[in-house]
């Protein structure tokens, strides 16, 4: 029976079914293992099944026990890792892609409609009893006919998408590469960031994190945007430079902002917590019992496959 590492609690169920293939070491309290920590608990070790939180950094990897051949992350993102050390150390690396689709996507539809509609002002002074109903009352956008940017039109973003048509948004997308006409579902291509940005009234992050993406919206490319276009995240937050954003919600060049990502969580920049139009969520995209479980049941899956077969499908090194 193969050994593995869980550097996170998982729900109880997974943890159970984890428990029945591998001799699996877990964190009962759900303690943050600081990068020292998780190298001395992975000796004897031959996987590591790793969260987001975790910076599997190179000079982590480097020390890991030669006997891990495996970090399975908990996550569909995998910025926390550092491939190249882990593919020179020989050991795989595995996501979790499919099963957060919908739940992320509707997190994405969430934070538009929440910056949109001055969901935060709402609450706040709903709370306090402080409102009455008048015709200019926390007038908010509306969705209907307003052009909707994304930004890195995947599977979540072809859901998110999916989803804004239905509520009358104008889809428009940048990616990589142009998809089908049937994964386009009748958005509008733009082979540069700038175009993009030029025509949506809300920019949808959902591209992943890399090198290439590390403050992607910044300073300058934020000017391309139109004056008042509402801008959310529900990717990573090394996406966006947090000083650019919050000047440009300062200088009402961007008029709200739907944030469930961010750098160096959870202390997110205090820019954003004076602003009445930032509607922010401490990172809830896969927030649901039924994709928690789907995520951690494929990182047990891809270890299995792997000390199995040698392979894993969803390896991405």
């Amino acid at each position: 029976m193969k050994k593995i590492l869980i550097t996170r609690r998982l729900l109880k169920a997974c943890e159970e079914k984890a428990a029945k293939i591998f001799e699996a070491n877990f964190n009962d309290n759900d303690e943050l293992y600081s990068q020292p920590k998780v190298i001395e608990m992975s000796q004897g070790c031959d996987g590591i099944l790793t969260s987001l939180t975790d910076k599997m950094d190179a000079e982590t990897i480097n020390k890991l026990p030669d006997s891990v051949k495996i970090l399975s992350n908990f996550a569909v993102g995998f910025g926390n890792i550092d491939l190249e050390a882990a593919k020179k150390k020989n050991i795989a690396v595995t996501n979790t892609p499919d099963v957060l689709t919908d739940a992320t996507a509707e997190i994405g539809i969430l934070l538009i409609l929440g910056a949109c509609r001055r969901a935060s002002e709402g609450i706040q002074h709903a709370r306090e009893s402080n409102w009455k109903w008048s015709a200019d009352y926390l007038i908010g956008k509306q969705l209907t006919g307003t052009r909707l940017g994304i930004l890195g039109m995947g599977r979540i973003g072809q859901k998110i998408a999916k989803i804004a048509k239905s509520l009358g948004m104008i889809i428009h997308y940048h990616n990589r590469s142009k998809l089908s006409s049937e994964k386009e579902q009748g958005a509008t291509y733009h082979d540069s960031l700038k175009n993009l940005l030029s025509v949506s009234d809300v920019l949808s992050i959902c591209c992943p994190a890399s090198k290439e993406t590390v403050d992607l919206i910044n300073k300058d490319t934020i000017e391309h945007l139109p004056k008042g276009a509402v801008v959310t995240n529900v990717a990573r937050g090394d996406i966006v430079d947090d000083e650019a954003l919050i000047d440009a919600l300062d200088r009402r060049k961007v008029y709200a902002v739907g944030l469930d990502v961010y750098k160096n969580e959870p202390n997110l920049n205090p820019g954003y917590l004076k602003h009445k139009s930032a509607f922010i969520l401490p990172h809830l995209g896969s927030a649901t019992k039924e994709t928690r479980t789907a995520m951690a049941n494929l990182a047990i899956d891809n270890l299995e496959e792997f000390f199995k077969t040698g392979k894993c499908k969803n390896k991405v090194n």
